[in-house]
């Protein structure tokens, strides 16, 4: 009998040296995939850069003019669009519906001021 409930006893802390290595281990865990959420999120801001310099540079390339809006055609805009990525494409999307909303509320200012005069 007393080599049974030395042997339970041996079970039990195993069992508390196993969860206590466990939350150990999970907390490491949890930490590495904050620290990498973390360097995904700073490679997204220098991809978000990367590609407002390429779209810049390819209108430039196509219009032959330093500024990035005046003067391109219906075709050469289309002519751009085509030469992005998949990826290049997604990012510019993703960046025209951030400033939608934010071009959207500067109308309606513009139109409160002018109801205002």
């Amino acid at each position: 009998m007393d080599k049974f409930s030395e042997n339970m006893k041996k079970v039990i802390l195993a069992g508390i040296g196993a969860a206590a290595s466990t939350a150990e281990k999970s907390k490491d865990f949890l930490e590495e995939m904050v620290e990498k959420g973390e360097l995904t999120v700073e490679q997204g801001k220098v991809l978000n850069e990367e590609l407002k310099h390429n779209i810049r540079q390819k209108v430039r390339e196509v219009t032959g003019r330093k500024d990035e809006g005046e003067g391109i055609s219906d075709e050469d805009l289309s002519g751009i669009l085509e030469k992005l990525t998949p990826e290049q494409l997604r990012a510019l999307k993703e960046k025209l519906a951030a400033e939608e909303p934010a071009e959207e509320q500067a109308e309606a200012e513009e139109a409160e001021e002018a109801k205002d005069e």
